[in-house]
């Protein structure tokens, strides 16, 4: 009879933890989302008004964000000081992205996002890089809009329906 008890409560405990787990990824996307934004919003100020390389402002800005965050800017300036190699900008830009991306509840639409403007940092003037930056800042404003709906919709909703799932369980197997 303890044993039961025992893999009951291990049932729930588990189920319930998935549930949590599933809705701290709904509840890190917006977060992660506005740092992201905000980044860019220093990544351009740096860029167009202080004048700074690409490389020198994403090692700032890998000191200033929290993770994961941090973790791209910090792979995307050891990339661009690899001097051994003939690393463009695009491409440091895509491998950094690749390198940190699994460590974020961020989703396929952002990643798209970032890997577009990715494509064009560096090609353009002044001016047409602002646009690139603002466009890719309206984009990512708008999925943070998504992400808090959802997370609205559906962060409650996963932690209840864990435990329900494991208190079902149990009672289908008692």
């Amino acid at each position: 009879m303890m044993i039961k008890i025992i893999g009951a409560c291990m049932i729930i405990a588990s189920t319930t933890g998935a549930g949590m787990f599933i809705s701290r990824q709904f509840s890190e996307r917006p977060k992660q989302l506005r740092q992201l934004r905000s980044a860019l919003q220093s990544l351009e100020a740096e860029i167009m008004y202080g004048l700074t390389p690409v490389k020198e402002a994403a090692s700032r800005l890998s000191g200033q964000l929290p993770k994961p965050l941090s973790l791209f800017f910090e792979k995307l300036a050891v990339k661009l000081s690899e001097e051994e190699e003939a690393v463009t900008l695009q491409s440091a830009w895509k491998e950094s992205l690749e390198a940190f991306w699994q460590q974020t509840a961020l989703q396929k639409n952002e990643k798209e996002i970032m890997y577009q403007f990715g494509a064009t940092l560096g090609k353009h003037d002044s001016e047409n890089e602002r646009k690139q930056i603002r466009l890719a800042l309206a984009h990512l404003e708008r999925e943070e809009n998504e992400a808090r709906n959802a997370q609205s919709k559906y962060e409650k909703m996963a932690k209840s329906l864990g435990l329900l799932a494991g208190l079902l369980i149990v009672l289908l197997l008692l």
